[in-house]
């Protein structure tokens, strides 16, 4: 059975003589990721997506009709970034989109893997939570979305239904691939490495690229990995390392079904451009968990980016900075709430002859922040220290306002596996004619 990556994100591109080249024989399914939580929890709260919308549509302009005129199953995980139902409405208006266009008709699946704070706060109080924490029932009150990381089960539910497309709320990155392998009866140890290695497209070839096509093929015993775009190719350096890739153990990749266990696991080099695997081996779970990832309001921030050129002032920053945070705080006493804001000096460089700083600022309030800001940002541009030589500025600011208002800011407020019943009790799956 051949399934195909179509990248290693949705949006981020791929070469379209190598999609042409995958689907030049029969594709058994297509799938791609679309979100990751690497760009921070800002996108969850937010209901934004982190890839733009122009990207992520040129990306299905093409692979949709292909999919659908090859009758070839499309498995889309973790829409718009982050996978709440903000995230699958902004995905899904892509897809109407194209299909409007395009005069296309499909079956789609949509599964939805948002929980209510209830849900979260009744995990947690039945001792069916993992968490760090006697008092966490108030970080989850504060939550704005939480998200359940959907496994394979929802998606092979859809499978069954004979859907042509389905959109993924919150997923493993793996489920996207491990789903049809072991629906269609592939050794699961087989279908979740393999699953782990393709997520990221061609990230597992040489050149190494996010943006462009895999293709992988699952036999009984072994699997095959090789990449479309043939200036690329697949080595056993490359798919063991990806093997090892956002994992705390080289040995065992955990997911809610269980453990693939890659102890035995063999990679051979069969040509110049394929690498086969095998011997991985896959362990169920005697107790089924689900991680849910929620966010909250953390405040408002508001930077100033700057350049220091002065060799003097690089040299006296700590000081420079310890001065401008007091002044801060001695001139904010009386005009603002105590704990309303935190103060940060990111500093990078440090060459002799240049420096990066940036000052940033998260408060309660835009105001807050703001005022915040321009305190530091005026103090610091005119900070005397020992040894000064120049009485004009000592920063070079990047822009005109120095100071930019970022906006909200978010914090993971839950991140967290939860004990289930079944794998399917977070997913809302629905399925409709387009």
């Amino acid at each position: 059975m051949k399934i195909v990556a179509l990248n290693g994100l949705l949006g981020y591109g791929y070469s379209e003589e190598a999609l042409n080249v995958a689907f030049s024989e029969k594709v058994d399914y297509l799938g791609v990721d679309a979100g990751s939580t690497d760009p921070g929890p800002y996108y969850l709260g937010s209901g934004k997506s982190f890839t733009d919308r122009g990207a992520v549509k040129r990306d299905l302009m093409l692979a949709l009709p292909k999919a659908l005129e090859h009758k070839t199953p499309f498995i889309i995980g973790t829409a718009g970034g982050a996978g709440s139902s903000e995230h699958v409405a902004w995905l899904k208006e892509i897809l109407l989109e194209i299909a409007k266009e395009k005069s296309l008709n499909f079956k789609l699946g949509t599964v939805l893997s948002d929980v209510s704070i209830d849900y979260a706060i009744e995990k947690f109080n039945d001792g069916k939570m993992i968490a760090m924490s006697e008092e966490f029932t108030a970080e989850i009150k504060e939550s704005k979305r939480i998200v359940s990381q959907i496994g394979v089960a929802p998606i092979i539910k859809l499978l069954e239904q004979k859907v042509d497309v389905i959109l993924c709320g919150r997923a493993c990155d793996t489920a996207i691939y491990a789903a049809p392998c072991v629906y269609e009866g592939y050794d699961e140890g087989l279908a979740f490495h393999m699953a782990k290695i393709m997520e990221c497209g061609a990230m597992c070839s040489e050149p190494v690229a996010a943006a462009d096509v895999m293709q992988a093929y699952i036999y009984d015993d072994y699997f095959e990995l090789r990449p479309a775009n043939p200036i690329r190719k697949c080595t056993v350096d490359r798919v063991a390392a990806h093997t090892l890739y956002e994992q705390s153990n080289p040995y065992l990749i955990f997911e809610p079904d269980g453990v693939c266990d890659l102890t035995n696991s063999k990679f051979e080099q069969v040509d110049e451009r394929t690498v086969r695997v095998s011997g991985s081996v896959f362990h169920e779970a005697e107790e089924k968990t689900l991680k849910l990832e929620g966010v909250k309001i953390a405040g408002y921030r508001t930077i100033c980016p700057a350049t220091i050129y002065d060799p003097k002032t690089i040299e006296n920053i700590d000081i420079i900075i310890n001065t401008v945070t007091e002044f801060v705080k001695e001139n904010t006493k009386d005009s603002l709430p105590k704990d309303s804001y935190k103060i940060f000096f990111k500093t990078s460089g440090g060459k002799e002859s240049s420096m990066g700083i940036m000052i940033d600022v998260v408060a309660k309030t835009q105001a807050f922040a703001d005022t915040v800001c321009a305190l530091a940002r005026s103090r610091m541009l005119h900070c005397d220290y020992e040894g000064r030589k120049s009485s004009a500025g000592n920063l070079a600011f990047l822009f005109s306002p120095s100071d930019i208002h970022v906006g909200e800011v978010y914090e993971f407020s839950v991140f967290h596996l939860v004990k289930v019943d079944s794998l399917l009790e977070t997913a809302k799956i629905i399925v409709e004619e387009i």
